[in-house]
């Protein structure tokens, strides 16, 4: 019997073609690069009023597309750890690395490396070695994820 072909990768594919769909589109459609960090952080602090209803129909997309595909896609697994303590600090930790790089990886990686942006490739190197360095510390090192 041949064993099955893994398609884990077809998900990240079809996820990274539709953030990248997702930016062309906000590009295309008002002129702004698509960061994720920058539209929260203009809904927090209040910079973000004059265009507050695409702020926050970009949000509800972020959280509403999932809980619709979750029905269709209950079976994939995410590898997230379960200690809850550990999500709300890693989520912390990223809101404020993403403030401090002033992006994220959809504004400094997806949008800003396909604009050939020399600081959309500078932060997308920092950060992917930072990502990586803290899986080295927190999962071989400690044994906390």
């Amino acid at each position: 019997m041949l064993n099955a072909i893994p398609t884990d990768w077809l998900f990240g594919l079809g996820g990274g073609l539709l953030i990248g769909l997702g930016g062309a589109v906000f590009l295309l459609g008002n002129g702004r690069v698509m960061g994720a960090s920058g539209i929260i952080g203009g809904l927090v602090d209040g910079s973000g009023k004059s265009n507050l209803v695409e702020r926050l129909a970009f949000l509800a997309g972020v959280f509403l597309v999932p809980v619709l595909l979750y029905p269709m896609f209950s079976e994939v697994n995410t590898h997230a750890t379960t200690n809850i303590a550990v999500l709300i600090a890693a989520g912390l930790c990223v809101g404020v690395g993403t403030r401090l790089a002033n992006g994220c990886t959809s504004g400094h990686g997806v949008c800003g490396i396909s604009r050939l942006s020399l600081r959309g490739m500078v932060a997308t190197v920092f950060y992917i070695m930072a990502g990586g360095l803290t899986v080295v510390l927190f999962r071989h090192i400690l044994g906390v994820i």
